[in-house]
Formats: C-alpha cells, sequence, structure tokens
C-alpha cells in the first residue's frame, strides 16, 4: 500500500485553512439580509447564498491546488478527475439552522482515496471549534486529542437524531425508531447538522446519534473523526442513501437493535 502520509499532512493543513475560510464566509452571511434562500427538492431543503460562496471558494481553491484531484460537493455534484483523491465536501452543513439565524452549522470536508476517508476536517465557525483525523493518528478538536465517551449505559446516555427532507412525504421518516429510543435514554436531541452531531460524539459530548438518508457529503469527514476517536459508525440501511448509527462501542451496540432496518410502513 502506498505510503499517504507525506501528502496526508500537507491535505490537511488546506482542508483546515480551506474551511477556516469557508467559515469566515458563514459569518458574514449569518443572521444577515442576504441569505437568498431557495428550495431544492423541496421546502424542508433548501441553499443559501452562503452555501454557493462557501462551495466557490473551497472548489475553486482545490482546482488550482489539486487538478488531478476529483471533487463531489452538495450544491455542484462530482467532478471525476484521476484515479486516487476525491475531496468530499460540504460548504454549509445546516443550512436550515442557518436560514433560521440558530448558531449550529458547519463545513465539513473530507478526503478519500481509493474510497475510504484518509483526512476529516469539520469546522464551527460560530464557536470556532475546528474538528479533524488523519487516518491511523487520532482525533482532535482545536488541536487537542479527543475520545468517545465511555457510558455503558443506555439510559445515562444523551443521543441525537434527525429528520429526511422527505418526512411529510413517507412514513419512512424515523419517528418509529425515535419511539423505541426516546423512553430508553436520558436525552434525545435534533441537532440539525450531520457533522456536528458525528464530532460531538466524537468529542464524548454525545453518545450516539442516528439518521436515516444522509448523503457521502454530509458523513465523509465526520466518520473519519468519531473512527479515529474509537467510536463505531455502521450502516443500517441500504435503500435510504447512507443511514447510519455513529456512538461509542458499548452505546453503538445498545442502539443498533433498537433501529428499524426495514422501511416503515
Amino acid at each position: 500500500m502506498q505510503d499517504l502520509r507525506p501528502h496526508l499532512d500537507g491535505i490537511l493543513l488546506d482542508a483546515m485553512s480551506l474551511a477556516r475560510q469557508a467559515g469566515a464566509v458563514h459569518m458574514r452571511y449569518f443572521r444577515g439580509n442576504e441569505l437568498d434562500i431557495t428550495a431544492k427538492l423541496n421546502d424542508a431543503d433548501i441553499v443559501t447564498a452562503a452555501d454557493k460562496a462557501a462551495e466557490r471558494l473551497i472548489i475553486d481553491s482545490i482546482r488550482r491546488k489539486y487538478p488531478d484531484h476529483s471533487i463531489l460537493s452538495e450544491e455542484s455534484g462530482e467532478t471525476v478527475q484521476a484515479p486516487g483523491f476525491r475531496w468530499v465536501i460540504d460548504p454549509l452543513d445546516g443550512t436550515t439552522n442557518f436560514s433560521q439565524g440558530l448558531p449550529i452549522f458547519s463545513v465539513s470536508i473530507g478526503v478519500e482515496y481509493e474510497g475510504r476517508p484518509v483526512v476529516g476536517v469539520v469546522y464551527d465557525a460560530y464557536l470556532d471549534e475546528m474538528f479533524h483525523a488523519v487516518e491511523g493518528a487520532g482525533a482532535f478538536l482545536n488541536g487537542n486529542p479527543i475520545h468517545c465517551a465511555e457510558k455503558s449505559s443506555l439510559d445515562h446516555a444523551v443521543v441525537s437524531t434527525g429528520f429526511p427532507v422527505d418526512k411529510g412525504e413517507t412514513p419512512d421518516n424515523n419517528l418509529d425508531n425515535v419511539s423505541r429510543i426516546m423512553p430508553r435514554v436520558r436525552g434525545l436531541r435534533r441537532l440539525g447538522s450531520a457533522a456536528m452531531d458525528m464530532c460531538y460524539v466524537a468529542a464524548g459530548f454525545l453518545d450516539g446519534y442516528w439518521e436515516l438518508n444522509l448523503h457521502r457529503w454530509d458523513v465523509s469527514a465526520a466518520m473519519l473523526i468519531v473512527n479515529e476517536a474509537g467510536g463505531s459508525c455502521t450502516e443500517f440501511r441500504t435503500d435510504r442513501n447512507i443511514s447510519l448509527v455513529a456512538a461509542s462501542p458499548a452505546i453503538h451496540d445498545m442502539l443498533l437493535p433498537l433501529i428499524s432496518t426495514r422501511p416503515a410502513q
């Protein structure tokens, strides 16, 4: 296997720099009057001028410095170049929060090599919190090592979830899982940014998280961060894009049996 570390250290620094620059874009628009909100699939699935401006900044920079790397980004789709490296970008994860003026949102930049995540960066500009990981080197928050929580009891756990954008059009909308899990845990949260949910699992702020119908740009960076923090990630459905559980190992094994692997009827 090719030794990637000489490449990954530089890529990490560039990804962190781009995340900070995108975060600065977020803050210029946040709680402002120039969001230019438009709907995509439906009124629950929106994009703002901040999403587009942050994405443009990131993609333009990658194309200049890494012209042979592929790019997958939420708003622009995929551009395939040479085999090997692919950048997976969510320029603004938590757009609904952002559009409402709620301060839970992030930029997520993952870098994959031959399909596996090797660099992950998630940056929350409002709190100035930078999560990062490199394959095999641990996970960090603002440069300090982080680890998943060590709880071993589900009734002491605080977990989070989310709901798919087609939640009003199908009964397969996660409410069945919520009804099973909520009575069994200390607390259930819905933060609105999958990347932040997963990074909070990595840091031990949350004990577990699950969600249906995510996409690669939502999870590529954060899955690596969770895994490098000692957590476990499992995709529990194959028919709803990426549907996964991310949690500390003990809580993961307690949550997974409670989550439906079949469409709700």
